[in-house]
């Protein structure tokens, strides 16, 4: 049996050291573990990895395919935040720092509040505010039971 959990999160990007200096620009810490060929940073009880995208491929034993920049990457990673205003304001310095605006923030369907922006490799990443899963004191989302 699997502990439902998510230890670490490897995006495949064109370039290491270009994105880690997107994710930097961000305010996120590399760690003293990373080296020219991958970049780990700490996240709130979660790593994100940046490994080159063809030495991703070959160590997962799969063809790399390639993608455009601009392709949707079939799924998505997500901020959540603690307000509407929040969300803008990261939204905002995400985009002064070199992110491709996708979708501005705005009400959602599901009754809360987001937008989306693309990271230099096109990963999307949605900043959102949920009311119905607000963050616990440490910033991690509460679902209902």
């Amino acid at each position: 049996m699997f502990d439902p959990r998510i230890s670490l999160i490897t995006l495949g990007v064109a370039d290491v050291a270009r994105s880690t200096a997107f994710y930097e620009s961000l305010g996120w810490t590399r760690s003293a573990a990373s080296n020219p060929a991958i970049t780990f940073i700490g996240l709130k009880g979660i790593v994100l990895a940046l490994f080159s995208r063809a030495s991703l491929a070959e160590d997962a034993g799969v063809e790399d395919a390639g993608r455009a920049p601009d392709a949707f990457p079939g799924m998505t990673l997500a901020h959540n935040l603690a307000s509407e205003a929040e969300v803008d304001a990261a939204y905002a310095f995400a985009l002064s720092k070199g992110a491709r605006a996708v979708k501005p923030p705005q009400k959602v369907f599901w009754g809360g509040y987001s937008g989306y922006f693309a990271d230099p490799d096109g990963y999307l990443w949605e900043l959102a505010f949920n009311p119905t899963a607000p963050l616990d004191g440490n910033g991690h989302m509460t679902l209902p039971g």
